[in-house]
């Protein structure tokens, strides 16, 4: 029998087992294919020392960058155990003990998952360049190969957690502490990527580029290992990360929210755990079939396998609502809406973002004009990027609310959430698309600096233009999921905060009037976090660039030779300034989306973190949308003029489009993916304090 949010009720262990069995499917079939790529063969010399030298400074970085997040883990534990989800010298310490565990797990979770997906990235990079040489099809394979560890890998960790802790603590409330354990390692992990890999990215081209005129994977420019290292633990570890978070903060909301509903809560709860168990074998079986001809298109490869994903997921869980008893065709559709808007808003990232649509040759074209002209189109286009997204999340929100309305009090808000979870159920594939990215833009750079010949440069551009393409699609997808799962995560933020209101005896809550002057003052306050929270990692990026292009530099005047490819650079020195720098930055960023949460909170209470919940959502998915799609469009606007048009590498429109390129990356690869999860944390804080607000704010 489980305790779940103070209600005793029955429920079957076969979801509990299904899960464990599940999970461990995919760590099985993950063991699969990296014993495949481990196979794979690598011979060239060039090749295997460039890669080890990505390798041992990815490995670096993220031991570093662990070591910091495991001593600011430990403090936050330490204040989980004292106050939440009571202060100890007014509750229960056994539920806090269980909360700092929980937190605990997901942390470490959440860390293997971006450890063994950076391993396996590194091991796949110079083993498809060198696939490359026979074919695409072998290097497409070994590249896609490597990413799927990561997806199956995140998402089994995702799904064996959250059913262990629900199975050993019986709450739901200690869900929220394995979500925010989750939460706020990736936020730092993906800042912290973020900011690596974009100081790199910025330094190399600015110096190498706009500067000397060299390729962009030149083994002279002294930034290149740098950047090769940035797009693993910035695009592999951080966006794993990142999606591990969404997925665990999908799941939980809903069973936080699931736990709530009166009568049939169980089955609720059965719902929530059956569709996960099924996306993820839905994303095994389109893992398993994903395929490119010897002379196919990548990225029709990759988007028809996740089109497989999502027919198999839609087809398993309607044979499942059809066949278990007390399953809603109402609460099927709000997942089926979820997962089908996912899809439109990856569409219609790509066609701001693809090359072959026409608004990045747009771009490109007036780039020939000028920076200015590349800047001020690619600005206006990743605005009108955002509307169709944000339109979609509402449409998808309103839809699933209306279709659960009629079930009983309290499905609308879980209608809610489980569009989120629908959305989220192909997650698996996704981070796989996502993860093949790094692997063949690595691959692309290897195959240079290894002199495999034009013929293998050219497949590896092929590839790599195809991870650029379904990387803006992922990127557009996960924002999009983590827009639904913090709507959801304000209806589990009432959930806990009525849960204390009963106990004290008060009134629950059943909405927010937005003319409140609390819930107003949380709203202004909360709108202007994402852009705090942007401004501070851009300026992050900023500074540590600018150290590296110095270093670049001297570098270039002081080592006789480096210019004619005489004498090799020192690579290590610039991996030491973006990881420095890195760690540096990407505390200070997270802590006061936190601390912001923490005083509207105290101030305010409950009525004001709603505010503030909603001010925080709305301006961040806007924030997140904009800079993620006008990055991508700034970055595939560069690589069209470098293909040869508007004058190809070395005209004034490369210049400003590279210009733009340097703009948009810190938008696109830190500022704009780190905003979901700041939301997403900040949402679990709200829930997680609740208690806190409603007993001690000044003006609740």
């Amino acid at each position: 029998m489980l305790t779940i949010g103070g209600k005793d009720i029955y429920m079957k262990n076969l979801f509990f087992l299904l899960s464990f069995l599940t999970a461990a499917s995919a760590f099985l079939f993950a063991l699969y294919l990296y014993l495949w790529v481990k196979r794979q063969r690598i011979e060239n010399e060039e090749i295997i020392r460039v890669s080890t030298l990505i390798k041992e400074g990815a490995e670096t970085f993220m031991k570093r960058e662990y070591l910091l997040l495991a001593r600011f883990s430990a403090a936050v534990a330490l204040l989980i155990l004292i106050i939440l989800p009571k202060p100890i010298w007014q509750g229960s310490v056994i539920n806090n003990i269980a909360m700092v565990i929980s937190y605990i797990a997901g942390t470490v979770l959440s860390a293997i998952a971006g450890k063994i997906g950076i391993m396996v990235a590194t091991l796949s990079n110079g083993r498809t360049a060198e696939a490359a040489e026979r074919s695409l099809k072998d290097a497409f394979l070994v590249g896609f190969r490597g990413g799927a560890v990561m997806g199956l890998l995140v998402v089994g960790c995702s799904l064996l957690g959250v059913a262990a802790v629900l199975m050993v603590s019986g709450d739901t409330s200690i869900l929220l502490g394995f979500s925010f354990g989750a939460s706020s390692l990736a936020l730092f992990a993906k800042a912290g990527g973020g900011i690596f890999t974009k100081t790199a990215d910025v330094a190399a081209d600015l110096t190498g580029k706009v500067e000397l005129g060299i390729a962009e994977d030149d083994p002279r420019n002294p930034a290149v290992i740098a950047d090769n290292v940035g797009d693993n633990v910035g695009d592999v570890a951080g966006m794993g990360a990142d999606l591990f978070d969404s997925n665990v903060a999908a799941m939980t909301s809903a069973l936080v929210i699931a736990s709530s509903l009166s009568g049939s809560a169980y089955l609720a709860l059965e719902m929530v755990f059956c569709y996960a168990i099924l996306g993820l074998l839905a994303s095994i079986i389109g893992i398993a079939t994903a395929k490119v001809g010897k002379d196919g298109n990548p990225t029709r490869a990759l988007n028809s396998s996740t089109y497989v994903t999502t027919a198999i997921f839609l087809i398993l869980t309607a044979l499942a609502t059809a066949f278990i008893e007390g399953f809603s065709w109402r609460i099927w559709a709000s997942s089926a809406t979820g997962l089908i808007v996912g899809l439109i808003i990856g569409l219609t990232t790509d066609y701001f973002t693809d090359d072959t649509k026409p608004i990045v040759r747009k771009v490109a074209h007036a780039s020939s004009s000028g920076p200015a002209f590349t800047i001020l189109s690619g600005t206006s286009y990743g605005f009108i990027s955002a509307f169709p997204a944000m339109a979609g999340i509402a449409l998808s929100a309103l839809i699933s609310y209306k279709l659960c309305e009629p079930i009983g009090e309290g499905y609308a808000l879980f209608g809610i959430a489980m569009s989120a979870v629908g959305m989220l159920s192909i997650v698996g594939m996704i981070i796989s698309n996502d993860a093949y990215g790094p692997v063949v833009d690595n691959a692309r750079g290897l195959a240079e600096m290894g002199g495999l010949g034009e013929d293998t440069i050219r497949i590896a551009d092929e590839l790599d233009s195809a991870g650029n393409t379904v990387k803006a699609v992922t990127k557009g997808f996960s924002i999009g999921a983590a827009g639904l799962t913090v709507i959801s995560l304000l209806g589990a933020f009432m959930a806990e905060t009525n849960e204390v209101l009963l106990s004290l005896g008060r009134e629950i809550i059943t909405g927010f009037d937005i003319m409140s002057p609390t819930v107003f003052f949380g709203v202004l306050v909360g709108a202007a976090v994402p852009a705090l929270f942007s401004a501070m990692l851009i300026l992050g990026v900023d500074r540590n660039a600018e150290r590296m292009v110095s270093e670049i530099h001297r570098q270039f005047n002081t080592i006789a030779g480096l210019k004619e490819g005489l004498a090799s650079p020192d690579y290590s020195k610039c991996i030491d300034i973006a990881t420095r720098g890195a760690l540096r930055e990407l505390i200070p960023a997270g802590l006061v989306a936190i601390l912001a949460t923490l005083v509207v909170g105290f101030i305010g209470g409950p009525s004001a973190i709603a505010g503030f919940l909603l001010g925080n959502i709305v301006s961040g998915l806007l924030l997140a949308l904009f800079m993620s799609n006008s990055g991508g469009l700034w970055d595939n606007s560069k690589k069209y003029v470098e293909s040869g048009n508007e004058g190809g590498k070395g005209s004034d429109a490369h210049k400003a489009a590279v210009i733009g390129d340097t703009v948009g990356d810190p938008y696109k690869d830190t500022a704009g993916p780190s905003i979901n999860t700041q939301i997403t944390v900040v949402s679990l804080v709200s829930s997680l304090c609740s208690t806190l607000f409603v007993t001690f704010s000044l003006f609740a």
